[in-house]
């Protein structure tokens, strides 16, 4: 099934980028959908990070009212910018995955230093997944750091339900 996905994301768009969506769900009626695009060359890595995404982009919502958004086009300087990417499995790699404190770090560091400001940002560190917006760490958004969310070669919607891909 995952290469089936990664073929045909590669088959849709010839040689420029490979298309993923994801969902996040927390606590609390937050969720996050996102998109990244990958270069396909780097689908082949066994860890894709920041540095081979040509396009990346966010948007937090609690009970499908829109927060936030992030990009990484968009990302201000010194903004927080870490991605680990398993394009084998599909899935992105937790900080008990990577030996690391956090693994995941999109406009906010996981620390509540970084976080969010201006706009909205999401972690994945060693206490858990959350969010932050405006510069305050939403701690009630939060989950286990291990908990897996969908990733998708289809859109999702804020609920994380997946658009059946349509002739």
């Amino acid at each position: 099934m995952k290469a089936l996905a990664v073929a045909t994301c590669l088959l849709a768009n010839g040689a420029h980028a490979a298309d993923f969506y994801f969902c996040w769900k927390g606590s609390n009626g937050y969720t996050m959908t996102g998109q990244m695009s990958i270069n396909p060359t780097s689908l082949n890595k066994p860890i894709v990070t920041q540095d081979d995404v040509t396009l990346f982009r966010i948007a937090g919502y609690q009970n499908e009212r829109l927060l936030g958004k992030w990009d990484m086009a968009s990302a201000r300087e010194g903004a927080s910018w870490l991605l680990n990417y398993d394009p084998a499995r599909s899935v992105f790699m937790t900080p008990g995955e990577m030996g690391l404190g956090v693994s995941q770090a999109w406009n906010a560091d996981g620390t509540a230093m970084d976080c969010g400001n201006p706009g909205f940002g999401f972690n994945l560190g060693n206490f858990a997944q959350d969010f932050c917006l405006n510069g305050v760490w939403v701690e009630e958004s939060g989950m286990p750091p291990e908990t897996p969310f969908l990733v998708s070669p289809v859109p999702v919607d804020p609920l994380c339900r997946v658009y059946a891909p349509t002739s």
